[in-house]
């Protein structure tokens, strides 16, 4: 029997983020707010929410692209504020990669495939020598669907799908534990999408990743997640496993999305009625009663502690009609 969410090992753990710019002036501007959730070992975990809504800042602070505010993001149980010496981030690097939206902007224009995939091999020491290197690029690209001989092209001979597959290659080329896509598939066509896709699937369970997957389409989030954390205006304010999240969304935020995914039949796509989300809804005047509540088991939302027994009897009657019409 599969273990649940409470019987697994977090690998992750973000505690009351924060991550402000600008921090005391005009212009200070609060991307990521008290962020709170968990990313278990071995699991697909979807961030969603609109553009602007701290979805990429969070997975950059967990990367360490810049120093947090304040609160904490633990990696297997360390603080990684804590590690600044160059060999501790080497290691801490080596164990954790970034998948980047733009295919082509995150490949150096100058640089041949096989010195983009292999610089990472070189700076961790993972090959002896210039041969085995070259090697190791060869059977990196294999895995990513791409012929050995494209390894002395230079980015700007390939198509989109094709630069992000040589980003997921140099990802896996130091052997992580976890991969942060950032919005990964956002700049593909959609045929392209769903290759990407079915691809980090099958690198998830033959090399054992972890993947914090960020993104704005819910239904490509839905395919490839174990769980999903809907963000807004810099705060999760909904975290639960993929199929109750769509079948039983409950913050109003989470039901907006949802209702804006497209059907591909015209006629109910005329007729559809999209719910609009008031963001004065999580405007609340006393912060201190202010959290992520559990819901149900592992079904968390973002709300006051007198709004918990509200969204336990709109969990049991959506989760009802779902019932019904099955």
């Amino acid at each position: 029997m599969a273990a649940t969410v409470n019987e697994k090992k977090p690998i992750v753990e973000f505690k009351e983020l924060k991550q402000y710019f600008n921090e005391g002036k005009k212009s200070e501007v609060r991307a990521v707010k008290d962020v709170s959730f968990s990313i278990y070992e071995g699991e697909t975990f979807g961030l969603v929410g609109e553009s602007g809504s701290g979805k990429s800042t969070t997975g950059r602070a967990l990367i360490k692209l810049g120093d947090i505010t304040g609160g904490q993001i633990l990696y297997k149980g360390e603080d990684i504020s804590t590690i600044k010496k160059r060999r501790d981030l080497l290691k801490f690097r080596k164990s954790m990669q970034m998948i980047f939206q733009d295919p082509y902007a995150s490949l150096n224009p100058r640089l041949t495939v096989k010195e983009i995939i292999g610089g990472a091999l070189k700076v961790h020491g993972m090959a002896k020598d210039s041969k085995e290197r070259t090697e190791k690029v060869y059977e990196l690209l294999e895995s990513v669907g791409l012929s050995k001989q494209f390894a002395n092209r230079y980015p700007k001979e390939f198509s989109g799908g094709q630069c992000q597959r040589v980003g997921i290659a140099r990802a896996l080329a130091v052997e992580p534990e976890l991969i942060i896509a950032d919005e990964a598939i956002s700049a593909l066509d959609v045929s392209i999408q769903a290759q990407v896709v079915n691809l980090l699937k099958e690198l998830k369970k033959t090399n054992n990743l972890t993947y914090l997957f960020i993104a704005h389409d819910l239904s490509m989030v839905k395919y490839i997640s174990d769980r999903i954390g809907v963000m807004n205006n810099g705060r999760v304010l909904e975290v639960c496993e993929a199929d109750e999240l769509y079948k039983a969304p409950l913050h109003p935020y989470t039901e907006s999305l949802l209702s804006a995914i497209p059907t591909p039949d015209p006629e109910t796509e005329r007729s559809r009625v999209r719910t609009e989300y008031d963001p004065k809804y999580h405007h609340y005047d006393d912060l201190s009663q202010v959290k992520l509540h559990e819901i149900a088991p592992d079904h968390f939302i973002y709300c006051h502690k007198d709004e918990v027994a509200l969204y336990k009897k709109k969990r049991e009657k959506l989760l009802r009609k779902v019932k019904q019409y099955a």
